[in-house]
């Protein structure tokens, strides 16, 4: 790792910096690669579940914790292990994370009973939590240019998209051409790759830590455990409602550990997460509205798979295909927004990218028993993934706000998990909220394909609302000196250990 360390003369001149690692370049693909591998295992295994459920046997309510395991695992640990990494070296818990997920997708390819696969999903969700803030939080203290780092981010924002989308295409390749147990063996070479290759690429890089200085493993305990009842909580939201015991103990629960982190955390010497990291505004306000993105654009991803197979009767490869435009959409919105953050700022392009986003939800709420894909979802779905495109460097960039070598990997791990809470949180909501509203709608007579895509309409608006209030918070509450014009340089001290 390029130690980067902006001196400052007597007469208050800037020392010169350190010069930037060639290498960087060839690191960043690596990881990128690693992370749209991680996020493509996400989205292939939900087209896959028919297929898995028949071919291990699960019950239906089994069949949930193939997703929920995961999602569970990495929810709950994300911030977790940023911190760790911070503390024990970015390489070294990046390397562990991905032999854990090597390891756990080869369980998954060769699991021949239910218990066998859903462990398997929750080492991946665990193994996500390791590597993905190491991994981010590398790319942050490796790309020390404003321009650098801006492009480099909407690189990884733009693998990682496509890694969430072209899932459902993937995986009706795979189904249809091998067997489903392919969608876990396809990450054993890259695993392989990064574990080779990593380790000659970087050099370790970590906090400065006082001789002895001790970890706080209550702020440890309680801060996972708060965050994995909480996305627990939100899970159960899906299947249950919202007043059952089975909902309100453990959301009720997981908010009493996170509070009792808060306290703890105020009181000890050596707090595992700083409340101070929390003072940045604009890292805090993108952290709250990633909520809001994520619980919008997963349900629009899960709800619209619904619609067209349900109600347009599309098959799983049809489906999948027919998420190619947002694929190209947001791929699009990306190279748009890398390059507009440094022109006219994060705030104003994170800002539309929310409300443009909104409208392409809009859009999409036009649709009814009788769309046609070229003219009532094709034009909701490239004007969503666009606008969303754009959102995610200039988001990811706003996350990384003034990050150090201090917390670089704690500041990745606290963005992915409000991203996985939100997911949780868009599914725990406006996926019941669409069946509630069809079930009234049935008993009032409207016949069921109607009612069906009534609550799948209200859905996409609500989803609307949630982007396009977001979009709001982020002018009004975003820091007025914008960070797309800050030199981080002089905010980034890497420590090569």
């Amino acid at each position: 790792m390029t130690t980067v360390n902006p001196d400052v003369a007597a007469d208050g001149a800037e020392a010169p910096r350190a010069k930037a690692d060639p290498r960087r370049w060839w690191v960043l693909a690596l990881l990128s690669g690693l992370q749209f591998m991680i996020l493509l295992d996400m989205t292939v295994v939900n087209v896959a579940l028919p297929l898995v459920q028949e071919g291990l046997g699960f019950s239906e309510a089994g069949l949930t914790w193939v997703v929920n395991g995961y999602v569970l695992a990495a929810g709950g640990l994300l911030i977790l292990g940023g911190r760790l990494a911070d503390v024990f070296g970015r390489r070294r818990l990046l390397l562990i994370g991905v032999g854990i997920f090597a390891a756990s997708s080869a369980v998954c390819g060769a699991a021949v009973v239910p218990g066998m696969m859903v462990v398997g999903r929750f080492a991946q969700g665990t193994a996500e939590a390791i590597a993905a803030p190491a991994s981010l939080g590398l790319i942050a203290l490796l790309f020390t240019d404003p321009k650098e780092r801006n492009k480099a981010l909407g690189i990884w924002g733009g693998l990682v998209a496509l890694g969430g989308t072209l899932g459902y295409i993937v995986s009706g390749v795979l189904t249809d051409l091998t067997s489903w147990r392919w969608i876990f063996y396809i990450n054993l070479p890259v695993a392989l790759v990064v574990l080779l290759v990593i380790p000659r690429m970087v050099t370790e890089s970590r906090m400065e830590r006082e001789r002895g200085q001790g970890l706080d493993i209550a702020g440890a305990v309680t801060s996972t455990a708060g965050l994995v009842a909480i996305v627990y909580g939100l899970l159960q939201a899906a299947e249950h409602p919202w007043e059952s015991a089975s909902v309100v103990l453990p959301l009720a629960g997981g908010i009493a550990l996170l509070l009792a982190m808060v306290i703890i955390e105020r009181r000890v010497e050596n707090p595992l997460i700083p409340l101070d990291f929390f003072a940045n505004r604009t890292r805090s306000v993108i952290n709250l509205t990633s909520l809001f993105f994520m619980a919008a654009f997963i349900s629009y991803t899960f709800i619209l798979t619904l619609f067209e197979q349900h109600v347009l009767k599309y098959s799983p490869l049809e489906t999948g295909l027919a998420y190619l435009p947002l694929g190209f959409g947001i791929g699009i919105g990306i190279g748009v927004g890398t390059a507009l953050t440094p022109r006219i700022g994060v705030r104003a392009v994170v800002a539309m990218g929310f409300i443009g986003a909104g409208i392409g939800l809009l859009l999409t709420s036009t649709v009814d028993v009788d769309t046609r894909y070229a003219g009532g979802i094709l034009p909701g779905m490239v004007v969503f993934g666009v606008f969303a495109g754009a959102t995610m460097p200039a988001a990811t960039s706003a996350a990384l706000h003034q990050v150090t070598d201090q917390n670089s990997s704690l500041a990745s791990g606290v963005q992915n998990t409000m991203q996985q809470i939100g997911g949780a949180l868009g599914l725990a909501v406006l996926v019941p909220l669409a069946i509630r509203y069809t079930t009234s709608e049935i008993q009032a007579g409207v016949p069921v394909e109607t009612a069906v895509t009534s609550g799948y309409v209200l859905a996409f608006r609500v989803g609307a609302a949630l982007m396009i209030i977001g979009g709001v918070l982020v002018m009004a509450l975003f820091e007025r000196v914008d960070p797309a014009l800050r030199d981080p340089t002089s905010e980034i001290v890497a420590q090569t250990r």
